[in-house]
């Protein structure tokens, strides 16, 4: 989406319009993603979260941060928001990083979310609470998740399930683990039967 890479098959469209006929900035500019391993540049937290406006105001980072579950571990540092970050983010642990990253995707406030398997470095409690706060801030947004975590997509209004490259089902989570032997293996091998039916239900 972000064209990276360009398609080899098929098309992406946005609101009816082919990718390859928007310029690389415009469709950037409306998209905030966030890779696997997030990627953090040498300045303070500050600048990493207002990277897409270095104008932005303190409050709209604030919130950013705290949507990010990113508040705590910045107030804990000696110079909080001006702390140092170096290159690529090596004074931070993958955990904050990963938050820190997803802050500056927040912040920017995009038309269109990616996540790409971005929650795989927190634990549990902090995934869900951070969503949780996500999905009050993207109601009229476009969200895409890439993950492997059963317990990241089961509220998604619609999950693609890929094996070997493959599109094998799409569904909502009730629909795919009634009716889609590769997801209701992958999810049992993550969740008891019991979890994934009253977790669908929240």
């Amino acid at each position: 989406m972000p064209r990276f890479y360009d398609v080899t098959g098929g098309e992406i469209l946005i609101d009816g319009v082919n990718i390859k006929e928007v310029s690389q900035k415009e469709l950037r500019d409306i998209i905030g993603f966030v890779p696997q391993k997030g990627v953090l540049f040498s300045g303070t937290i500050a600048s990493n979260i207002k990277y897409s406006d270095e104008n932005m105001s303190d409050e709209k980072m604030y919130e950013a941060a705290q949507i990010a579950q990113a508040t705590e571990f910045i107030e804990s540092k000696e110079n909080k928001y001006d702390d140092p970050i170096s290159q690529g983010g090596s004074n931070v642990s993958g955990g904050q990083k990963q938050r820190l990253s997803i802050a500056r995707a927040i912040a920017k406030d995009p038309e269109i979310f990616v996540f790409d398997d971005s929650f795989s470095a927190l634990d549990f409690k902090t995934d869900s609470k951070l969503r949780e706060e996500l999905s009050k801030r993207t109601k009229n947004k476009t969200v895409i998740i890439v993950a492997q975590r059963i317990n990241t997509i089961l509220n998604a209004d619609q999950i693609i399930v890929l094996e070997e490259g493959k599109v094998v089902g799409i569904g909502t989570h009730e629909e795919l683990l009634d009716n889609n032997e590769t997801y209701r293996q992958i999810a049992l091998s993550q969740l008891s039967e019991e979890e994934l039916r009253k977790k669908g239900d929240n």
